[in-house]
């Protein structure tokens, strides 16, 4: 454990307080292409999609799930890497489109899937951060992330920008005028949420053990993330669940004094959830709830957007806290034990 002075000297501060001007960087640059890369899926009309990804960027690959059968109609599912860089094994592809999100493009268990989707028949896109890497060579499409350089270990400003781009895409592939109009808003909107204050929750996590994180539908992306930075950034335990199957079975670990961070989205889930929190607090739960309208103890702000991109916001205050977090519990955020920046699983 190495611990940092002060949680604004870290290279994870700093690099997720670019997010914003990342993402202005990316819809601008991207704008042609997308809309290009739209016009041809809706021709293609791809009878599935399938995510193929790892981490942060299988955490993004979630949200895209929500996206594109909420938004497009098209069912999503995640691909086993495995299945073709382990077992070898090949399926047919043909009229699929295969989405595979990373930040270095170079894992060889996703370019091995990569390469067994491309003989299957698929029509690879790439969201890479680095122009350089295989999977952008490999792919049929190109989508850069323009996060710029990412050194911390933990993936903030480049999980940000994936977000958008999918956005991007989904609003470009379905002629979404209303979210292409809210995604202009979101560089401001995302160094609005940097600035919120989440330090109760600093407060509430400092000595904790163990906590869950609940979202639902758009938002369970951003619940995967927090989970996944609260372990290897804070040396804390974690959880994700959808606001749903925490119902089923996990429920029965909360007790009084249980930590449970929630997060919503102003969209049809959004009253499953309020109904969880108020279950969560009868039950004496230790709840942190990032909401519109929370008040009183654990209500963390929230702010006001079009519900795409909520879950985006949610997560940029989130990074803050996390950041603020790990520093508070003794630990260097940038350099979490045993990892290191590209893993590059077989």
């Amino acid at each position: 454990m190495t611990r940092t002075a002060s949680p604004e000297a870290t290279r994870m501060f700093a690099e997720a307080a670019e997010a914003s001007t990342a993402v202005k960087r990316q819809l601008d640059a991207n704008a042609k292409a997308v809309a290009k890369l739209g016009e041809k899926l809706r021709a293609m009309k791809p009878r599935a999609v399938v995510t193929c990804a790892r981490g942060s960027s299988d955490h993004a690959a979630t949200f895209a799930k929500y996206l594109f059968e909420t938004r497009v109609g098209v069912i999503t599912s995640s691909a086993a890497l495995s299945t073709a860089s382990v077992y070898g094994a090949s399926a047919d592809l043909e009229g699929v489109l295969y989405l595979a999100i990373s930040q270095s493009g170079r894992s060889p268990d996703l370019l091995a899937s990569v390469e067994a989707a491309k003989a299957g028949g698929a029509f690879v896109v790439a969201l890479v951060n680095d122009a350089a890497s295989p999977l952008a060579a490999m792919a049929d499409a190109y989508v850069p992330l323009h996060a710029g350089p990412e050194i911390s270990v933990a993936a903030t400003k480049s999980y940000l920008c994936t977000l958008s781009a999918l956005a991007h895409l989904t609003a470009e592939w379905t002629q979404d005028t209303e979210l292409s109009a809210a995604l202009q808003t979101l560089p401001v909107l995302l160094a609005e949420a940097w600035r919120q204050d989440w330090s109760e929750a600093v407060d509430r996590l400092k000595d904790a053990s163990n906590l869950y994180v609940v979202a639902r539908g758009l938002g369970f992306a951003a619940a995967q993330e927090a989970a996944l930075k609260f372990k290897e950034t804070c040396g804390l335990h974690a959880e994700a669940f959808s606001a749903a199957e925490v119902m089923h079975g996990p429920l029965a670990l909360v007790q009084p004094g249980f930590p449970v961070l929630a997060f919503s989205q102003d969209d049809e889930t959004r009253d499953s959830v309020l109904t969880l929190a108020e279950g969560l607090k009868s039950r004496g739960a230790q709840l942190l709830f990032a909401d519109l309208e929370a008040t009183g103890p654990g209500a963390l702000p929230a702010i006001a957007a079009h519900p795409v991109l909520q879950p985006a916001l949610a997560i940029q205050s989130f990074y803050r806290m996390a950041n603020a977090l790990s520093v508070a519990r003794g630990y260097d955020p940038d350099q979490p034990p045993h990892l290191r920046k590209v893993t590059e699983t077989v």
